[in-house]
This record gives C-alpha cells, sequence and structure tokens, in this order.
C-alpha cells in the first residue's frame, strides 16, 4: 500500500494534554449539597488541543505537540480522539504517571468552575517534545499558565518564522511574564477583570500595554461583551450578540479558534473578529465542543455591531460607532433603491429642460 502523505499542519499547538468531562446543570449547588447534571460530554483539552479540534472540524490541517500521558485507558482516549479528529502529532506514552483528568462544571449563567490535574512532572514532559512539526506551520499557539516550559518552542517557531499566537489572560498584570512571554508572541489574547464589564479605558490600557511589549495584534476579549482587537493603527470592538448560555466551558479556546480560522484565511481584521465572536456565542449555547458550520457562524458575525477607532502617536481615537447590520437592512437597501430613483428622475428632467431651450 503505498503511503498516506498528509498536508502539513497549518496550525500547531503546544501544551499539555488531558481528557475533560464536562457537566451542564441548572445552578451550582451550596456546599455539601448536589445538583441534577442535565449532560456530561467528553473531550481533550487544554487550550492548544481544544484549538486543534476544533480547527479540524472547519477542515483546517492541524497538529498537537503535547505533554506526555499516562499507558492507560485515558491517556488512550487522548490519542484515540486526536487521531480521529484528524489532529496529527505523536501522542507520547509514559508509566511514570497517570494521565491527569480535569471535569468541568457548567450553568446557565456561562459561568464554568473546573477542577484539574497539573504537576510539574507532567510539564517538564514539554521540554523533550519534538518540535518537527513547525516545518512548514503557519502559526503556533501557546497558553501562558504552562510557564517557562512554553519558551523553548516559542523560540524555535521564531526561528522557523512561525508567529505565534499567546494565551495571556491575566499575565498582563505581571512585569516577568509579560517580559519572558509577551515578547515573544506575535498575537496576544489577554483578558482583565475591568474589561468584563466594558470599560473601555481598562481595555486600552491593556492594549496599549500589549503594543508597547512588542505584540502586533493585541486581543482583549469581554465574555458577553464582547472584545477589542489593536493590530498597527487599527481598532475594532464587536459587540458579542445576546445568546442563551447552556455551557460556558471552552468558550475561550473557541474565540481563539475563530481568530486562528480567519487568520489563517488572511481574512481582514474586523471580520476575523467578528467571525470569532460568533463562534464562541454560537458555541455557548449548547454543550460540549461540537463546531456550527462556517456559513452559520458567518450569518451571525454579518449582523454585529462594531465599533472603530485607531491608534496614533500613543493615542486612541474614536472614528465612528455604527450597527452594520443596518447597513444591509431592508430598510437601508429600499432607501437607496428610491434615492437612485429621485437622482434619475431629477436628471431625465433637467435633460428635457435643456431640449426645450434648444428647441425654443
Amino acid at each position: 500500500m503505498p503511503p498516506i502523505h498528509k498536508t502539513p499542519p497549518a496550525y500547531v499547538g503546544f501544551g499539555m494534554l488531558t481528557p475533560v468531562y464536562i457537566m451542564a446543570l441548572d445552578k451550582l449547588p451550596k456546599h455539601n449539597t448536589g445538583a441534577i447534571v442535565h449532560q456530561v460530554s467528553e473531550y481533550v483539552y487544554d487550550d492548544a488541543a481544544i484549538i486543534a479540534c476544533n480547527l479540524r472540524q472547519w477542515g483546517v490541517p492541524t497538529g498537537m505537540i503535547g505533554t506526555a500521558v499516562g499507558d492507560d485507558l485515558l491517556g488512550h482516549f487522548v490519542a484515540d480522539t486526536l487521531e480521529d479528529m484528524g489532529v496529527q502529532g505523536e501522542v507520547r506514552f509514559t508509566n511514570k504517571y497517570k494521565t491527569p483528568l480535569e471535569v468541568n462544571v457548567s450553568d446557565k449563567t456561562g459561568a464554568r468552575t473546573y477542577f484539574w490535574q497539573r504537576s510539574r512532572e507532567i510539564l517538564s514532559t514539554l521540554d523533550t517534545a519534538d518540535l518537527s512539526m513547525l516545518t512548514g506551520a503557519k502559526l503556533m499557539y501557546v497558553d501562558w499558565y504552562d510557564g517557562d516550559h512554553i519558551i523553548r518552542a516559542m523560540n524555535e517557531a521564531r526561528r522557523r518564522n512561525v508567529p505565534v499566537f499567546l494565551n495571556l489572560e491575566h499575565g498582563h498584570n505581571d512585569p516577568e511574564i509579560m517580559e519572558k512571554y509577551a515578547s515573544r508572541a506575535t498575537i496576544c489574547q489577554a483578558v482583565t477583570d475591568a474589561a468584563q464589564i466594558g470599560k473601555k479605558g481598562a481595555m486600552l490600557s491593556v492594549a496599549k500595554k500589549l503594543l508597547k511589549a512588542g505584540i502586533k495584534t493585541a486581543i482583549i476579549t469581554m465574555a458577553s461583551q464582547g472584545c477589542m482587537v489593536v493590530q498597527d493603527d487599527e481598532i475594532v470592538r464587536i459587540h458579542a450578540p445576546k445568546v442563551k448560555a447552556v455551557d460556558g466551558s471552552g468558550a475561550g479556546a473557541t474565540f481563539s479558534s475563530g481568530f486562528i480560522y480567519a487568520y489563517l484565511k488572511k481574512w481582514s481584521l474586523e471580520d476575523s473578529v467578528r467571525f470569532a465572536i460568533a463562534a464562541a456565542s454560537m458555541k455557548v449555547t449548547r454543550s460540549g465542543l461540537k463546531m456550527f458550520p462556517v456559513k452559520d457562524i458567518k450569518a451571525l458575525a454579518a449582523t454585529l455591531r462594531v465599533d472603530r477607532m485607531v491608534y496614533r502617536d500613543n493615542r486612541f481615537f474614536e472614528i465612528d460607532k455604527l450597527i452594520s447590520q443596518a447597513q444591509q437592512s431592508p430598510l437601508m437597501t429600499e432607501g437607496k433603491k428610491l434615492a437612485e430613483k429621485l437622482l434619475l428622475k431629477k436628471k431625465t428632467q433637467h435633460r428635457r429642460k435643456i431640449k426645450k431651450s434648444l428647441v425654443g
């Protein structure tokens, strides 16, 4: 049988591998009580692996460079799941420890409570992982909470001219983390507590901090408030649609997946952010991490409200606020047609007057 030639992964995730059980319920119970679980989903975490699997569902070739897993039932579940999803890369097995497990509990408010197992021994296996998959990759993703174990991979990505997407979360508050990690990244996704309630000043402050650190594209996510993205002197804020949340687990990684998908497709900054927000918003409406089709996500993305600004001379300037949905609304379309008819009518009348004057 001839060898099967796989398309080299455009996306490469680097980070921890762990199976996860996601439990969806109405409300977290009080201490020492219980609650009814409506649905349980199994998946592979952390975020780097979630994104690899999400992108595969949209047809993107992906790969995963991860921690070693235990040579046990859970470890083989991780390997089998990645293989079934079409995620490239070797999953390494070890007898030194059991496969770590994560449990996520999501309620209808969109909040999630998670329990995970992480140790230095597990994370240290990243230090011996084969990085050859980075050859030909278009983007590598890393999480700041994997610690200094990501530095070797970030340095190798830079050497191979592979852009790095860093999930920084609240790490921007720590100067040491900014120096070690942000300085090695191309795209950075961060959050801030004040931004979670829509404080524009907090968003812009974090964005400015990331730009000064050398980040080319700064992404500030704000949960239900949407997000703000700054790239060069362009600033786009997309407002999230109102949806009924069922399971918030993996929403941040789904946002990253959406942005990376658009980035790999070379979409505009605004279209990339729209798609990312729409993908994450739709994800929380059902349990698990089965992605919606690209066409459905794009349909929602086209309706989202956007604010635009520019960043010049170390200052932010607001350009305009508009609802793009209105641009394509029936009212606007009919108004445009009416305006065209009126202009045509006036033009015709004007020509008639000219003819009469010439005849007379």
